[in-house]
């Protein structure tokens, strides 16, 4: 995982006494407001107190991420001998190769890593996390043969040629997008009231959930996959449009006391110089609500940051990683998952508790990398191509989550974009309305769990409740981890509940859908 819209030069520091990194403008180097700050190599959170080094900070001696460097970091991942650890400047893979005695090994230097440090290196502990995992792939292969089938995988969007409902469905989205937008245009101009505004603002907003979910749940011809997707469009443009709704709102109530103050001062309200950037309201253009809808954000505002020019190599480059690492998933979802996912019905309807825990942890493998390479290819090439072509400047998609060492922590920079919002159009309206700050974060939660089981449970039409009732557990869990797990050992619990909790809730939703749609037919035959 590299920064997002630039080449990262990462330093590697193996001395106790070590300068202060450098401020960082790119998107990994923001703190998050009232988050702990970001790990410092050399601090006392990263253990390195003294000459004698426990914990090695090893990055790519070329001093750039690349394909190599990743798969190192993967394999490492994946192996005991290590997890991500990351420094302000960008990932640093935190390997666990006991005590060294290094002797004045200055940062920015990989030289002087690759020369004095004994015992490992980054492109050995990726090796040794590779060939620890490769007889997996051996045995899988041996097993089962040659699974990846292209082709196979059209037949998970479409069960008809010449029905397309999924994509229907996103069509039709269009239709709320304006709705919205002329209600913000007669509140403009006063055509309407505040009242009638935001009535006919929560009835669009109520449709755009209610509508998808009763045509995934009815119609015989969308696919779980395909349904999935159409959900997640519309629940982006739900939030997009809240947005959009409150930040109009806070423009007119602007206006409104500026038209106060002119009025008592005796000038006029718009006697003002014009300026360059748009104001409202100028802003209630098509062109600006469908930059606003296809920008890679869920916060609108009425000036986004732009930048100066499209960089076509590093398009390119974000555009390959795309098509590249779309197969790779699609290739170990098919090879390594679903055979993996088959295997496991049998012990659940056995209720075999030894081998639903080895199938459990013979998933979490397969999962945990094609999740990580599914945040990859989401969050820095898919966002970050978007942006590049709208000119957007804004590249904050994600921060250090990799250095969390409280599940808090995590949630707050895992995914920046859903945190910004909830924090600029939920959390910090609750506070102002005299919440406290747990109500609040509850609050929070119950939204973010709500939305997942309203991905989840609608597409595969059943409602177990797995996703609503993982995202709750959070609460107590994240109490846990603050509360009585510090350093290495916090951010060791972060990792387990990502690496183990995904594969629980995946098994969960499979064997149910697997008892409902195919047991239960062949019971009645």
């Amino acid at each position: 995982m590299a920064e997002a819209g630039r080449d990262v030069s990462h330093n590697v520091a193996f001395q106790a006494q070590l300068p202060p990194a450098p401020q960082d403008s790119g998107p990994q180097g923001v703190g998050t407001p009232g988050a702990a700050p970001a790990t410092q190599p050399g601090s006392a959170r990263t253990g390195l107190t003294g000459r004698a080094v426990p914990w090695a900070w090893v990055v790519a001696p070329s001093g750039r991420l690349g394909l190599w460097d990743c798969c190192c970091g993967l394999g490492a991942l994946t192996s005991s001998a290590g997890w991500m650890r990351a420094g302000r400047r960008g990932p640093l893979l935190l390997l666990k190769t006991g005590i060294w005695e290094v002797p004045g090994v200055g940062a920015g230097s990989s030289l002087a890593c690759r020369g004095q440090c004994r015992g490992a290196s980054h492109p050995c502990a990726g090796v040794r996390g590779i060939l620890s995992n490769a007889r997996l792939f051996l045995e899988n292969l041996i097993k089962y043969g040659i699974l990846v089938d292209p082709i196979q995988v059209v037949s998970l969007f479409l069960k008809d040629p010449y029905s397309w409902p999924a994509l229907c469905l996103v069509i039709v989205a269009n239709v709320f997008a304006v709705a919205a937008f002329q209600v913000e245009k007669r509140l403009a101009v006063g055509a309407l009231t505040e009242q009638a505004g935001l009535l006919l603002h929560v009835v669009n907003l109520a449709t755009i959930l209610c509508f998808p979910a009763a045509v995934a749940l009815l119609l015989e011809s969308i696919t779980p996959v395909g349904s999935v997707l159409a959900l997640m469009a519309y629940t982006i443009l739900f939030l997009k449009l809240f947005s959009y709704r409150d930040v109009n709102l806070w423009c007119r109530e602007r206006r409104a006391r500026a038209k106060a103050k002119a009025a008592a001062a005796g000038k006029k309200a718009n006697g003002g110089a014009a300026q360059c950037a748009v104001s409202y309201p100028d802003n209630l253009t098509y062109r600006d609500l469908y930059y606003f809808l296809f920008a890679p954000t869920l916060c609108y505002e009425l000036n986004f940051p732009r930048s100066a020019r499209i960089r076509k190599r590093f398009l390119l480059r974000r555009l390959l990683e795309m098509l590249f690492l779309t197969q790779l998933m699609v290739g170990l979802i098919q090879q390594w998952m679903v055979p993996t996912i088959q295997n496991s019905m049998k012990p659940f309807k056995d209720m075999d508790h030894s081998r639903i825990i080895e199938r459990l942890l013979k998933l979490a493998v397969p999962n945990h990398l094609i999740w990580l390479i599914f945040f990859y290819w989401l969050f820095h090439s898919c966002l970050n191509a978007v942006a590049e072509l709208m000119h957007f400047g804004d590249r904050e998609f994600y921060r250090d989550w990799w250095n969390s060492e409280s599940v808090t922590y995590f949630w707050q920079n895992w995914n920046i974009p859903v945190h910004k919002w909830c924090l600029r159009h939920f959390y910090k309206p609750m506070l102002r309305r005299g919440s406290s700050k747990w109500v609040a974060r509850t609050g929070v939660f119950l939204a973010s769990a709500f939305f997942h089981e309203y991905l989840v449970s609608i597409p595969l039409r059943m409602f177990r409740l797995w996703a609503f009732t993982g995202m709750m557990a959070q609460i107590p869990l994240a109490w846990i981890v603050g509360r009585f797990f510090r350093g290495n050992y916090g951010n060791a619990a972060v990792w387990l509940t990502i690496i183990i909790g995904q594969p629980v809730a995946v098994l969960m939703y499979v064997h149910d859908y697997y008892v409902l749609n195919y047991e239960a037919p062949t019971a009645g035959a």
